[in-house]
């Protein structure tokens, strides 16, 4: 039997967002430890983060691990392995040349030699002091370890999961949705209560995601002059801005529960102030929930009337800028600071 998207998407809705607005840490508490490492989620965790968000990609032998890009060397230490140094080679990536150590071309065994490095030590000299100490976690670690820490901190952690590139993966032959269902099934949270949620800004797997999964599924948005990249290697013409439009917020309704866009798109910096765009209104018209990313402390990541005035490792005011996006209704805040966006709506419940 089969239901219409409408019925699909209040199952879904209902249960994606066990706390509203929720707060994610990003990458873990990636603003505190090393992004991508069961550290940086615990921390996330203790600092109360309501979710964890990562990001997979799949290693040479179809294991699905938590790094943010498939190219290796900026976040951890593959550079100075010498048995890994025959596996240095040139890629395509976004339409660029890169040189690395790409995932795709290491198996599971190898990964797990290499520890994690701090990408920003510059700005963040705290997380870099843990350079060398955390390895590369696997999928389902992960969630071994988010039952865990759930049970260790008797409330119930969510986990937002997006698919990093997986168009250019299966043209590689290494599919990301197989072995992802394959992880969430053996961990039982394959189900619409789950507190899982899968993202991706490509609509194609989504699309595919939604026939053979009921966890919330959340389209993520770029900027809007680019396009999907499934989209971009078929010769679809269409940006991101289709995407936001009310006619194509509608058709992302059809087999997502939410969207996930960059926090410029919610919130214009007009300089001394900051604006809010259609974005949130348009998005909940079509019972689209709204995540917003990645939010930062750090002033060269904040709209200019939120900046501290340090330099761009200074920190601004994270918290009155989070308040500010609650406020405009977003859903979920997305941030590799917790502690400040969970203050910030603190301070609104008040």
């Amino acid at each position: 039997m089969t239901t219409t998207p409408v019925s699909r998407l209040a199952v879904r809705r209902t249960s994606s967002l066990a706390v509203t607005p929720a707060v994610a840490g990003h990458r873990g508490a990636s603003g505190h430890r090393p992004e991508h490492t069961l550290e940086a989620y615990r921390h996330a965790i203790a600092l109360g983060a309501d979710e964890i968000e990562l990001d997979l990609v799949s290693t040479a032998d179809g294991v699905l691990v938590a790094r943010h890009e498939s190219e290796l060397s900026v976040t951890t230490d593959v550079a100075d392995r010498p048995e890994l140094a025959h596996r240095r080679s040139t890629r395509v990536v976004d339409g660029r040349a890169v040189e690395g150590w790409f995932v795709e071309d290491l198996t599971l065994d190898e990964v797990r030699l290499l520890r994690a490095r701090e990408r920003w030590p510059a700005l963040r000299a705290g997380s870099a002091a843990y350079d060398g100490v955390l390895g590369v976690p696997t999928f389902d670690e992960v969630l071994t370890m988010l039952a865990e820490e759930s049970a260790r901190h008797g409330r119930s952690v969510g986990v937002l999961v997006e698919l990093k590139d997986p168009a250019h993966s299966a043209s590689l032959g290494l599919d990301l949705a197989d072995p992802l269902l394959d992880d969430l099934r053996r961990h039982r949270r394959d189900h619409s209560r789950s507190r899982v949620s899968v993202m991706s800004f490509e609509p194609t797997v989504l699309r595919s995601l939604a026939g053979r999964t009921r966890v919330p599924l959340i389209q993520l948005v770029e900027r809007l002059d680019e396009r999907p990249a499934d989209w971009a290697m078929t010769g679809d013409p269409r940006t991101f801005a289709d995407l936001v439009t009310p006619a194509g917020l509608a058709l992302v309704e059809r087999y997502a529960d939410g969207i996930g866009a960059r926090h410029s798109l919610v919130a214009h910096d007009a300089g001394d102030r900051v604006l809010p765009t259609r974005l949130v209104r348009d998005a909940h018209r079509e019972w689209l929930s709204v995540y917003v990313w990645t939010l930062r402390a750090e002033d060269r990541f904040l709209p200019a009337a939120f900046r501290g005035g340090d330099g761009p490792a200074g920190h601004g005011d994270l918290r009155g800028y989070a308040a500010l996006l609650l406020e405009m209704g977003v859903d979920g805040l997305i941030t590799d600071q917790p502690e400040l966006c969970l203050a910030a709506r603190d301070l609104l419940e008040v």
